[in-house]
């Protein structure tokens, strides 16, 4: 049997988002997002979790995603020196307010277009594969006014129309799509995963599970439509992943994890599978939901399923049956069971590199269907020297750690077709706002007030990831 890890063509890159880099909020006929009403500070989190103050920016308040790094007037300097690591692949997501600045317009705006055709140019200038995100964390504006964002059926159609804009228009230049980035994150952060914000007594389960079904319709519809336009496309889904342990071998606490994991799993299984899995149906039943469905949908969703699994893996989780008699810890947004046996990161996430060889024998066993690593890395506050050097060794340790079990799972026979780890480039955190907490190779002169140059410089985790893609992972 051939053990060798990484097969010829695998895709080393790294992952970027268009609300965290590009800046230029308003830019070229570009209408306002979801994320451009994020602020800093306390307030952040609320409007996260649904509760919305206005439908504008209001003063006083610092909103990073404004100018973030100013990739959208950077990304030839930038893309430049991904080039320069051997980037074989760069995942980004298109701004749906860029190319409809208001969601439902008639025609699309021909800047924003032409905008992504100037950056996919000049990825593939140097031979760098796009894998593009169509729906970022970030919904037009005046679809949550005017609509109410997902909890609207309308939305299917504006979704649909704005992805087959992108099909067609981008044919010849994408091959690797998804529909929605951490589509689970929906039920955690409503406002982020789906524009969704609540009225005081509206039954927000209710609201965020009928939000679901319309984002999983506009998945399939968007799948139909690419495979129609170009049947060389590859479309997947995208999921916020980490394997969930039980903290004890107590079967309550086995019985919770499994439960937590399916909150999560419930939307890949409708998007991989094509069907909505028993366990959805009895919790449908249990809590007193009704989604609401057209004659068509379940016909929709089993025909058009995606053609690979996209997941983010930061850390795992850990939980009990009886949550009240543990501590608690962080981790991308998810709440976790403190684990004893792992370490953390200075945001709290825990640091498991097996458990990233763990979930992807979880997902590849349960999906058969290629999987794609489209996020992972490590959060972590850089200082510069008094050259202006960042010496990340705590970076290249955990990203060292990481490949290596990737290896091991692809030597499990998990099929992987690339690694895109998050933020190749210092970016806005998408939970916090900060700059500080930063993920690049690539520093940028900036901090959480907005402050500095923006200058970019290399770190010492820069030429490690370059030797690991030179190598073909051989060399960590």
């Amino acid at each position: 049997m051939d053990m060798m890890t990484f097969p010829k063509g695998f895709l080393w890159g790294g992952a970027i988002a268009a609300n965290q880099a590009e800046g230029a909020y308003l830019a070229n006929g570009k209408g306002l997002t979801t994320v451009d009403l994020l602020p800093t500070g306390k307030k952040r989190w609320e409007i996260m979790q649904g509760q919305l103050p206005s439908y504008e920016p209001l003063e006083g308040e610092f909103y990073p995603s404004h100018e973030a790094i100013e990739f959208y007037h950077q990304y030839k300097e930038d893309i430049a020196l991904f080039a320069e690591m051997g980037f074989k692949a760069l995942r980004l997501s298109i701004s749906w307010a860029r190319i409809f600045p208001n969601g439902d317009d008639v025609e699309p705006n021909e800047a924003g277009l032409q905008f992504y055709d100037n950056v996919f140019d000049e990825l593939l200038k140097y031979d760098i594969e796009p894998v593009v995100t169509i729906a970022h964390f970030d919904v037009p504006v005046h679809l949550v006014k005017k609509y109410g964002s997902w909890k609207n059926r309308k939305l299917v159609s504006f979704f649909e129309n704005y992805a087959t804009t992108l099909f067609k228009r981008y044919k010849g230049k994408v091959k690797y799509w998804m529909t929605f980035n951490e589509i689970n994150m929906l039920l955690h952060l409503p406002f982020v995963g789906a524009g969704l914000v609540f009225e005081e007594g509206e039954d927000q389960k209710q609201a965020k599970y009928q939000a679901a079904h319309h984002q999983l319709v506009a998945s399939a519809l968007a799948v139909k439509a690419g495979h129609e336009i170009n049947p060389k496309m590859k479309i997947g889904c995208m999921l916020a992943a980490g394997q969930t342990y039980p903290y004890s071998c107590n079967p309550d606490d086995v019985f919770a994890a499994m439960e937590k994991d399916r909150e999560s799993f419930f939307f890949i299984d409708v998007q991989a599978r094509g069907e909505y899995p028993g366990y959805a149906k009895r919790f449908f039943k249990e809590n007193h939901l009704t989604i609401v469905m057209e004659d068509q949908d379940q016909q929709l969703l089993k025909q058009h399923t995606v053609d690979y699994i996209g997941f983010s893996y930061y850390a795992s989780r850990t939980t009990s049956g009886d949550l009240d008699q543990h501590k608690t810890t962080a981790g991308n947004v998810f709440g976790s069971v403190e684990n004893p046996y792992l370490e953390k990161s200075e945001w709290g996430w825990t640091i498991d590199p097996k458990g990233f060889r763990i979930t992807a024998n979880q997902l590849y066993d349960r999906y058969q269907k290629p999987l794609f690593v489209v996020e992972n890395g490590l959060g972590a506050v850089d200082i510069p020297t008094e050259d202006g050097k960042v010496n990340d060794d705590y970076r290249i340790d955990y990203l060292r750690k990481h490949v290596a079990e990737m290896s091991e799972a692809m030597k499990d026979g998990v099929e992987i077709l690339g690694y895109t780890s998050w933020g190749p480039i210092d970016l806005v955190s998408a939970s916090t706002g900060e700059m500080k907490k930063r993920y690049g190779y690539i520093y940028v002169e900036k901090d959480n007030e907005g402050n500095g140059t923006l200058k970019r410089s290399k770190k010492k985790s820069f030429d490690w990831y370059k030797q690991v893609i030179a190598s073909n992972g051989e060399k960590l």
